[in-house]
C-alpha cells in the first residue's frame, strides 16, 4: 500500500561529489539552482531505499510503514553515519569542504570541487584528497584548504553533527527527487534550504515561519485520549481498565507511526474548510514529525503531542478502518494474555469516535482533568506494561529510544509540551515588506552613522565584552585538575590564580575550602584570562545523571567588575551545559550574591524535585537556594544581542508608523452646518492611527433567553447541571452539607444551596430564567468561599467549577458578563 511522502536514502554514490556535494557546489546559483545542478548529480548514485510504507514517490492512502523496511531504513541511516564519523579526520573535512564556503578574500564559491580527475571517487570510502588540491570551480580555484579555514579549532562532536546535517540534508534531496505530489516536494525543498544555510553557518536547525510552534491545539490528543480513558471507563475494575488503558496506548502509537494522505489525495472527500486546515496540519506533521525521524538534525515531536482534535477528526476514519484489519491480521501474534486488547479496540474507537463527533464532549475541552491520582496510577502503569507491537515496531521503536549518533539532545521529547493559552483576540500581524524595510533601516544606520561607531554613546557593557572576546583580549577556558592524565603547566598556573580570586573576591571562605573544591577533579573552572592572567572565574561540578550543574565559586577581580563580565562569564557556562545536555544550574548564594544571580535568571522557586538535587549539591548556612532552567534553544552568549536587535526593530517600527499618522488634519465642519451628531468612524484619519470599532454581540447571539420557549431552556439548563456534575472538582457540592459532618456549618451560612438541590428545583420547573439558574449556581461558590479558607482544597474547587460554568454557559450563549 502506498503512503505519504517517501524519505529516500543514498547508497555508496559513484560520482565522488555524490548528490548532496553537487547541491552544495552550485548553492550560488540560488536554492533552486543548487537543486537542478544536484539533480545531475544523483543520476550517479548506484540506487536509493524508500522509506518504509511507501511503494513510490506519489503518495497514496494513508498508511502505517511496514515493521522490517522502516527499521531496516533507520538502521541504514545510522550506519552510514556511523561510517562517516569513524573516518580519519582528513576525509572528514574533505566532507566538509564540498559543504564550506570559500574563506579567501572576495571568493563566492559555497563548496570545494573534485578535480576533473578524482570526480569519480568517493571521499566516504578510500579517496582522500589533499589539502593543496585545487577547486575545480572556473570562479574559484583555490585550495582544498580554502574551504575549511574556519574549522581549525572544530571539535570531534560539532564536527560529527555537521557531518550527520549533511547526510540528512542528502536524504532529503534524493527524496525530494523522486516524490511527486508538488506540496511534499516545497517542504522538502524547503528543509534542504534549511539544512543547507545551517551548515553553511554552523548553526543549529531551528524551524520558524507561519506553521507555529508545537503543540499546535489543546487539549493533544494524547491527554483527551487519556480523559476518555478515565470518562468512559473508570467505573472497570484494575484488569479491565489496565486493558483499556493498553488499548488507548496502542491506538496512540498507531497514530505515532501513521503515514498521513498528501492534501492533493484527500481532495475530494474533504469540505474547502477541512481540507485547508488539513494542508496546514500535513505540513506541520511533515516538518515536525515525520522529516525529523529519519533526519535526525531535526528536532522531533510525537503527533499525538502536538496535534489535537482537528487533525484527528479528517483523519480518523481512515486510519480506525486499517487499525482494525491491522488487529484482525495480526491476532495470532499477539500473546494469549494480550488479545483481549484485539477484541476491545473497535469498541474503544467507536466510543473515540462518538466522543470526537460531540461538540461538547468534555475530553475535549482544555480545563478537564482527571483527578491527580488517576493520572499518578496511569504514568506507572506506562512505565510498567510493556507497549504492544502492532502495526510498526512498536518494541524496537515506539518503545524505545532511538538511539542515534549525534542526535540532539532535544530530540524526543519526555513529556506532553506546556498547553499555550489561546488568545481571544485576533491581532493583524505586520506585512513582511513593513519589518524587512524597518530591519534594513537599522542595519543602515549602524554602519553609516560613523561618529556613533567610534565614539559609542551608551553601548551595552555586553558588546564591550564580545568585542573584546572577538579581539582575543580576553578568553573563556574550561579548565580542571586530574589525576588520569598529565596536567599542563598553563592550567596549573591558572588554577592556582584562579584560587587567589576566589579567596581574595570570598574572605569569608576558607582557602583551604576553596582550594580544595578548585583542584578537586570532578570540579571544573570557567576561567576568564586576560593577558594570560586569569581575572575571574566560576567554579562548578556538573552532575549529568541528575541533569544539573552546582555552582560553587563565582567571583571576578576588584579592578575588572562592573564591566560586564560576570554576565558573560554565566552566559559561557550557560551555553557550556546545554552543549553537555543539562538543563538547570543550582547554587546556593548569599545576601550580597542574591542580586547578581537574579540578573543572571536565577530565581528562588525551585522547580527541580529536592530527591533530584538533595544529597548531591553542598549546602551551606545562611545561604539561599537558587535555581535557573536553561532553554535548548538559546544560544545565552547572544541572547542579549538578539533581544537588543528586537528592540531596536521595534523602535524604528514604531517611528514609521509616527511618521505615517503625523499628519495635521482640518477641523470638522459637520456641526456648523447643523449635523447635531456623526459616526465616531467617520472622523478623518482615526482608522490611519489604527482605531477599530469594537462591535457589541447582538442579541440574537444569544439563541436562549427569558422569552424563549421554557422546555428549550430547562433543556439548556440540564445539559449545563449536568456537565457541571461530571466535573472533576465538583464533588464537594454534590450534595447538600449535613450538621453532622460540619457541626458549625449552617451558624455561618444562612442560605445554603448545592448541585442536587438545583437538580430538583430544575425538575419542578423552578428556573423560569437563566438569572434564577445563575443565581444558585454562585451561591454555591460564594458559600463555600465564604467559609472555606483560601488555601484550602475546597475554595479551590470553588474557583475552578465556577470557571467551568461560566464556560459552558457561554457556549451556550446564555452569558453576557
Amino acid at each position: 500500500m502506498s503512503g505519504g511522502p517517501s524519505i529516500t536514502l543514498k547508497s555508496q554514490p559513484i560520482d565522488g561529489n555524490n548528490t548532496g556535494n553537487a547541491a552544495a557546489q552550485q548553492q550560488q546559483q540560488g536554492a533552486n539552482g543548487a537543486a537542478s545542478a544536484a539533480a545531475s548529480g544523483a543520476a550517479g548514485a548506484a540506487g536509493t531505499a524508500q522509506n518504509p510504507g511507501h511503494g513510490g514517490a506519489a503518495g497514496g492512502a494513508g498508511s502505517v510503514p511496514a515493521e522490517g523496511t522502516r527499521q531496516n531504513s533507520l538502521q541504514r541511516i545510522q550506519q552510514r553515519k556511523l561510517k562517516v564519523f569513524n573516518l580519519p579526520v582528513p576525509q572528514k573535512l574533505a566532507k566538509l569542504s564540498m559543504y564550506s564556503a570559500c574563506q579567501s578574500e572576495g571568493c563566492r564559491c559555497t563548496g570545494w570541487k573534485t578535480p576533473q580527475e578524482n570526480r569519480h571517487r568517493d571521499v566516504e570510502s578510500s579517496y582522500c584528497p589533499e589539502f593543496n588540491e585545487e577547486c575545480r570551480n572556473a570562479s574559484c580555484r583555490h585550495s582544498l584548504r580554502s574551504h575549511i579555514a574556519h574549522l581549525d579549532n572544530i571539535s570531534s562532536s560539532s564536527m560529527d553533527e555537521l557531518l550527520g546535517a549533511i547526510i540528512d540534508m542528502e536524504n532529503l534531496f534524493m527524496s525530494m527527487q523522486r516524490v511527486e505530489d508538488e506540496d511534499t516536494k516545497k517542504v522538502y525543498l524547503y528543509l534542504f534550504r534549511l539544512l543547507r544555510q545551517c551548515v553553511l553557518t554552523r548553526q543549529q536547525a531551528v524551524i520558524r515561519g507561519p506553521l507555529g510552534d508545537p503543540p499546535f491545539e489543546a487539549p493533544c490528543i494524547t491527554k483527551a485520549v487519556l480523559s476518555l480513558v478515565f470518562y468512559k471507563y473508570n467505573h472497570l475494575n484494575t484488569p479491565e481498565l489496565q486493558t483499556m488503558t493498553e488499548v488507548a496506548k496502542t491506538f496512540l502509537n498507531f497514530l505515532n507511526h501513521y503515514n498521513f494522505e498528501s492534501p492533493s489525495t484527500r481532495r475530494g472527500d474533504l469540505t474547502h474548510e477541512d481540507a485547508s486546515n488539513y494542508k496546514i496540519n500535513y505540513t506541520r506533521w511533515l516538518v515536525f514529525c515525520h522529516v525529523p525521524a529519519f533526519c535526525n538534525s531535526l528536532r522531533q515531536f510525537e503527533t499525538s503531542l502536538v496535534f489535537g482534535r482537528t487533525l484527528l477528526r479528517t483523519v480518523f476514519q481512515c486510519m480506525s478502518q486499517q487499525l482494525k484489519k491491522k488487529c484482525i491480521s495480526e491476532r495470532d501474534r499477539f500473546p494469549e494474555d494480550k488479545r483481549s486488547i484485539i477484541t476491545q479496540m473497535p469498541k474503544f474507537l467507536e466510543t473515540l469516535r462518538a466522543e470526537l463527533l460531540k461538540d461538547d464532549s468534555p475530553i475535549w475541552d482544555p480545563n478537564y482533568r482527571p483527578p491527580n491520582s488517576f493520572v499518578i496510577q496511569q504514568r506507572k502503569r506506562h512505565q510498567e506494561v510493556a507497549t504492544v507491537p502492532i502495526g510498526p515496531s512498536v518494541a524496537s521503536i515506539g518503545g524505545t529510544k532511538r538511539a542515534s549518533v549525534g542526535e540532539p539532545l532535544q530530540k524526543r521529547i519526555k513529556k506532553e509540551p506546556t498547553e499555550r493559552p489561546q488568545s481571544s483576540e485576533n491581532l493583524d500581524d505586520l506585512p513582511t515588506d513593513v519589518v524587512m524595510h524597518a530591519m534594513k533601516s537599522v542595519s543602515e544606520s549602524k554602519t553609516t552613522n560613523k561618529a556613533e561607531i567610534l565614539f559609542p554613546v551608551n553601548v551595552s557593557r555586553d558588546e564591550n565584552v564580545k568585542a573584546e572576546e572577538q579581539k582575543r583580549a580576553i578568553e573563556f577556558h574550561v579548565v580542571g585538575n586530574s589525576l588520569t592524565k598529565p596536567v599542563d603547566k598553563q592550567t596549573v598556573l591558572w588554577l592556582l590564580g584562579l584560587q587567589l580570586v576566589f579567596a581574595y573576591q570570598l574572605p569569608e571562605m576558607p582557602r583551604e575550602y576553596i582550594s580544595q573544591l578548585v583542584f578537586d577533579t570532578k570540579h571544573k573552572t570557567l576561567a576568564l584570562i586576560k593577558e594570560n592572567q586569569p581575572i575571574g572565574g566560576i567554579c562548578f561540578r556538573p552532575f549529568p545523571s541528575q541533569g544539573f550543574t552546582e555552582i560553587v565559586f563565582c567571583a571576578v577581580t576588584m579592578s575588572e567588575q562592573v564591566k560586564g563580565y560576570g554576565t558573560h562569564l554565566m552566559n559561557h557556562l550557560k551555553d557550556y551545559s546545554i552543549q553537555r545536555g543539562i538543563k538547570h544550574l543550582l547554587t546556593f548564594a548569599d545576601c550580597d550574591a542574591i542580586g547578581y544571580f537574579k540578573k543572571q535568571g536565577f530565581s528562588k522557586d525551585i522547580k527541580l524535585a529536592r530527591p533530584v538535587y538533595a544529597g548531591y549539591i553542598k549546602e551551606y548556612d545562611s545561604a539561599t537556594l537558587m535555581h535557573c532552567e536553561l532553554h535548548p534553544s538559546i544560544v545565552n552568549t547572544q541572547f542579549i544581542a538578539v533581544i537588543r536587535n528586537q528592540s531596536e526593530i521595534l523602535k524604528e517600527l514604531i517611528a514609521q508608523r509616527h511618521n505615517e499618522v503625523q499628519k495635521v488634519r482640518p477641523g470638522l465642519t459637520c456641526f456648523k452646518e447643523g449635523l447635531p451628531s456623526i459616526p465616531v468612524e467617520s472622523i478623518p484619519g482615526l482608522r490611519e492611527i489604527g482605531w477599530k470599532p469594537q462591535m457589541r454581540p447582538a442579541r440574537s447571539a444569544r439563541p436562549l433567553e427569558e422569552s424563549s420557549d421554557p422546555e428549550k431552556l430547562a433543556t439548556s439548563f440540564a445539559s449545563v447541571l449536568q456537565s457541571v456534575r461530571q466535573h472533576t472538582t465538583a464533588w464537594p457540592f454534590l450534595r447538600p452539607v449535613t450538621a453532622a459532618e460540619v457541626p458549625d456549618y449552617y451558624d455561618h451560612i444562612k442560605y445554603p444551596m448545592d448541585l442536587k438541590t438545583m437538580g430538583e428545583r430544575l425538575k419542578k420547573g423552578y428556573y423560569q430564567t437563566r438569572r434564577l439558574f445563575m443565581a444558585d449556581m454562585a451561591r454555591i461558590f460564594s458559600n463555600c468561599r465564604f467559609y472555606n479558607s483560601p488555601d484550602t482544597e475546597y475554595y479551590r474547587c470553588a474557583n475552578s467549577l465556577e470557571r467551568y460554568f461560566q464556560t459552558k454557559m457561554r457556549e451556550l450563549g446564555l452569558w453576557d458578563k
